[in-house]
């Protein structure tokens, strides 16, 4: 059987570092806080924000909450997010996403300070990342991926990495990073010939489509590293990722578990980022 990369001793691993931080932090006056924006009411939006305030509220970060109703104009939440970047005790701010259809979302995600887009939603973010530069913030589950490589101790340099998947959100953005730490990386998609023979060659396998138990067997090898960020539900209802766990984990090294593998550090890691935001505030 392949080892689980559980993600709870990552999140354990991270709250302790970020618990001596915030003390120090705390010496020298500053509080760090996080802001939230959520507009509607969708249930994965409500999800992730019980997660996130219960992680803040266990590490000692205050959270604010900033909720629109579901027909917010264009201008109204781009008020919302200025009054965020006035606030100076809110270091980082995390908008709920998508926005709603008649929204001009790069337009909402470009008004907010670069400083405190600790989720690398704005253009300028992204632009760090695709450009190997140390300003701005990656996209908080791209990071988290790092984070579960670094701590399982994959090997990526010299690695051969195949990406399924190319949002901004993960695939891009993961790819650069992973290209940064010396991988070979090959970023494949929908239209991808013969996508499952590429997948097999692979050291390590990130999938991230976003749809349920897309990959079965066919597509993986033995001794390979898969991290499956895909959140989604089957047709019971049942919470599962982009890979059929059940009959992938016998053949695989290493795979991480849905739910309670990416998903489940990528809160902690946008706690990191406000943290290291908050310190970047006053020069540490």
């Amino acid at each position: 059987m392949a080892e689980r990369l559980a993600g709870k001793p990552v999140v354990e691993k991270i709250a302790e570092e970020l618990g001596s931080r915030i003390g120090s932090l705390a010496e020298r006056g500053v509080e760090c806080g996080l802001a939230l924006l959520r507009i509607g009411e969708r249930p994965d939006d409500l999800s992730y924000e019980r997660t996130a305030v219960k992680r803040a509220e266990s590490l000692g970060i205050k959270l604010r909450r900033t909720v629109l109703e579901d027909g917010a104009s264009q201008d109204e939440i781009e008020a919302a997010i200025d009054g965020i970047n006035r606030d100076a005790s809110a270091h980082g701010c995390l908008m709920f996403r998508p926005l709603p259809g008649d929204i001009d979302e790069q337009a909402v995600c470009d008004t907010l300070k670069t400083e405190k887009d600790i989720d690398g939603i704005s253009s300028a973010a992204l632009a760090a990342v695709f450009m190997d530069r140390d300003f701005g913030f990656a996209p908080c589950t791209a990071a988290a991926c790092m984070r579960m490589l670094d701590f399982y101790g994959i090997p990526l340099e010299g690695a051969h990495v195949v990406v399924v998947g190319r949002s901004l959100v993960i695939g891009k953005p993961i790819a650069m990073m992973l290209l940064r730490r010396n991988a070979t990386v090959t970023l494949c998609h929908s239209r991808t010939k013969d996508l499952a023979s590429t997948m097999r060659a692979a050291d390590i396998v990130v999938c991230a489509t976003g749809r349920a138990r897309m990959f079965g067997p066919d597509c993986f090898s033995p001794g390979q590293t898969v991290l499956d960020v895909g959140i989604n539900f089957d047709d019971d209802g049942n919470l599962c990722g982009d890979v059929d766990f059940d009959a992938v984990e016998p053949i695989v090294g290493a795979i991480t578990p849905v739910p309670g593998g990416v998903g489940s550090v990528t809160t902690s890691v946008l706690m990191a980022h406000a943290v290291e935001a908050a310190e970047r505030s006053v020069g540490v």
